[in-house]
């Protein structure tokens, strides 16, 4: 059997401290290309990765961080993966878990693999969680994982790894730019009948590591608030949602579905 073509992206944005060192954990022989999407970046984070050899796309002006992703996972499905990797490039989730995240998705075990950062309280906390982002991220992962049907250990992971199958299927380019684009991808991919699984993984706080302030963290609950009341009045049938549009007869043929 033909080996499937797997696709890091890297979504950056002022990552230019921290890229080495994430590259770094990436096993190797475990992608056969790293595409990095530079979101209007200051800090010479393009000109690093190009010196570094990746594969470089950048948007002249910033489109958020749903917009970066969706330039991501549209390059990586033109350039034929099979299998596609998201990788936060700011070195705070321990990619060397990547394989084992692999594994699951060739096995067909599951569709979607995401690294959970919640194995216990004590572990998240102690590794540098904040406490209310701690709450924050126990209480929209349990409303969630009650409406939809799940049990993962957390929705809002931003390691995460897919079959191709799921983003040739799901309408992302529907979603919204900003952070919220996360937890529409996931009831998306809910929606569509996707299996969807996690792993334990390590993960760094400290300065450097990209966060959420407190406005775009109340954006983002919002949008994944927004994101569960589309999924549930699409499936009453009261609402036809465009995020939950169908894919075209040739997409679902091409990905065999």
């Amino acid at each position: 059997m033909t080996k499937p073509r797997t696709i890091i992206v890297l979504p950056a944005y002022n990552a230019s401290q921290t890229l080495q060192a994430t590259l770094d954990e990436i096993p190797s022989g475990c992608a056969d290309e790293i595409l990095l999407v530079d979101d209007a970046s200051q800090d010479g984070t393009a000109e690093l990765a190009e010196s570094l050899g990746l594969t470089v796309i950048r948007h002249e002006k910033n489109r958020g961080y749903g917009g970066n992703q969706k330039t991501c996972y549209t390059e990586a499905l033109a350039r034929g993966a099979d299998r596609i990797v998201m990788v936060h490039p700011d070195d705070q989730y321990d990619a060397r878990v990547l394989p084992h995240m692999l594994g699951l998705l060739d096995l067909e075990i599951c569709d979607v693999i995401l690294g959970s950062r919640i194995r216990t309280r004590k572990e998240a906390l102690q590794g540098g969680m904040p406490l209310h982002k701690y709450l924050g991220n126990r209480g929209l992962t349990i409303l969630e994982n009650m409406l939809l049907g799940q049990n993962l250990g957390e929705f809002h992971s931003g390691l995460r790894a897919y079959r191709r199958e799921v983003l040739e299927t799901i309408p992302f380019l529907e979603n919204r730019e900003d952070f919220a684009f996360d937890s529409q991808l996931l009831v998306q991919a809910v929606h569509f009948g996707f299996r969807l699984g996690d792993l334990p993984v390590g993960v760094r706080y400290f300065p450097e590591a990209s966060s959420i302030g407190f406005l775009h963290g109340m954006s983002y609950i919002g949008g994944t608030l927004s994101a569960l009341g589309a999924y549930l009045l699409h499936h009453s049938g009261l609402v036809k949602h465009r995020l939950f549009r169908e894919p075209s007869p040739e997409a679902s043929n091409a990905s065999g579905r």
